[in-house]
């Protein structure tokens, strides 16, 4: 039977929605499965870790050197409580993509990254080529499977569980060539772009990083997350953390707004799990509204004061 290790994801005071979906993964595999909750001062985050659906087990480990998510120091303590495990997961986020080939280099192995579906212990499905294509992985049944989760392709499993929690002291000491200095989010109090419920984008059609302003205030008024297509970040309006798409964050909100977005392959890669996709555009012959549920031809500086309007 598999016995599987999830690295929780988390920002030292909550559990990030991510690691519930590993754990849909996790329970799709089949076997015995465990979190490891790797911080300082991470108890909350544990106990919240507990009463996810079919995990049997939390492992906690707190030192001060594992406070920061640092990858060098996270991944060692990872493959310090893996020992019996068959199968190590983590999301498929900025943490996960960090941390994750850090894990399976140590453990002497191959990752498969982005697993979508799993066909069975030790093979999954995972897409290739910006999602045109999918491509089945075997792994070698003798040897530890590590992978990383596309969360955009899994639902997260309620909080209906009651896990035992086991503290263990770290067992690694601090790496000596990296330090964390500290960390800076640009989209203040909105929502994580990749488990924002709501997401609202701009393009290189918003024409400045001042225009931007009005994606801000219109996403603050729907508790939306914001996002950007690659032309806009690269065009300066906005920072590169923001942007969505295959070399951006692929997401999965229940709403995706579009506005300026012409809708290149690879940007659609990052939104086409998204449950409605909502494209303003005034180009009508703009990419974009091949994909999308509903459509608006006009102006973006028209519409959105008129959203706002309606929103009251």
């Amino acid at each position: 039977m598999s016995k599987i290790l999830i690295i929780a994801e988390h920002d030292g005071s909550s559990l990030n929605i991510s690691t519930a979906k590993c754990v849909s993964c996790a329970a799709a595999i089949g076997g015995e499965i465990d979190i490891a909750v790797i911080g300082n001062g991470i108890d909350d985050v544990a106990a919240e870790a507990a009463t996810l659906e079919s995990v049997s087990r939390v492992i906690v480990i707190n030192a001060e050197h594992l406070a920061a998510p640092l990858a060098v120091n996270w991944a060692a303590e990872a493959i310090s409580v893996s020992g019996d495990h068959s199968h190590i997961l983590g999301p498929s986020t900025t943490l996960g993509r960090d941390l994750m080939p850090r894990i399976a280099a140590l453990a002497g192995v191959n990752q498969v990254s982005d697993i979508m579906e799993v066909t069975g212990p030790d093979s999954f499905k995972r897409p290739i080529y910006a999602g045109n294509a999918i491509v089945d992985v075997v792994t070698a049944a003798d040897a530890k499977m590590v992978g990383t989760v596309r969360i955009a392709s899994w639902k997260a499993v309620p909080a209906s569980g009651s896990a035992t929690v086991e503290q263990r002291a770290a067992s690694s000491a601090p790496a000596s060539h990296t330090r964390f200095i500290g960390m800076e989010v640009e989209g203040g109090e909105r929502p994580d772009l990749q488990s924002a419920p709501r997401v609202i984008s701009g393009g290189r059609a918003m024409g400045s990083e001042e225009n931007f302003n009005i994606i801000y205030s219109l996403a603050d008024k729907l508790g939306a997350g914001v996002g950007a297509s690659r032309a806009a970040v690269d065009a300066g309006y906005c920072p590169n953390d923001m942007q969505v798409g295959q070399t951006g964050k692929i997401i999965s909100p229940d709403l995706y707004i579009a506005f300026g977005i012409s809708g290149a392959i690879q940007h659609v890669t990052g939104i086409k799990d998204a449950g409605t996709i909502v494209a303003v555009n005034k180009d009508s012959e703009a990419p974009i509204f091949e994909v999308a549920d509903i459509g608006l031809v006009g102006d973006l500086f028209s519409v959105i004061p008129e959203l706002e309007k309606l929103l009251g």
